[in-house]
């Protein structure tokens, strides 16, 4: 059996605000099973992502609309705060929800603590770069 491998959101100002609704750290996780990365952003986000789905993970700085979870057209931000942004595509259809709907996943975006050490252990699951 493989040991789960657990990263944490990144929280800014607005951390007080996202406990007390329910999306704060307590609630909120990525953990990497042996097939699969799991990422759980309280009842706002829920997805089970196979790593063979997964492809061209990187750091994505930048703007962002608010924190949260945010989804339009495939394209989902998952964060608590405006740092530590890393993205990646999903090539394939999973099984991805939020508020407890499922979804259409193309690309997730978090903000995690450990952005680096995130993007430095997927790539020993996934190619990195895109397809």
């Amino acid at each position: 059996m493989v040991d789960e491998e657990i990263y944490t959101f990144r929280y800014g100002i607005m951390r007080p605000l996202l406990s007390l609704v329910g999306l704060g750290p307590k609630f909120t996780r990525v953990v990497f099973h042996e097939r699969t990365l799991e990422v759980r952003f309280g009842y706002g986000f829920r997805a089970e992502i196979p790593f063979s789905a997964i492809y061209n993970a990187k750091p994505e700085p930048g703007m962002i609309g608010g924190v949260g979870v945010h989804g339009w057209r495939g394209v989902w931000l998952v964060n608590g705060s405006a740092q530590g942004l890393v993205g990646f595509d999903v090539d394939q259809r999973i099984n991805a929800r939020s508020l407890g709907f499922p979804i259409r996943m193309l690309h997730l975006r978090m903000s995690l603590s450990q952005p680096g050490n995130f993007l430095q252990r997927l790539s020993r699951e996934v190619r990195l770069g895109p397809r």
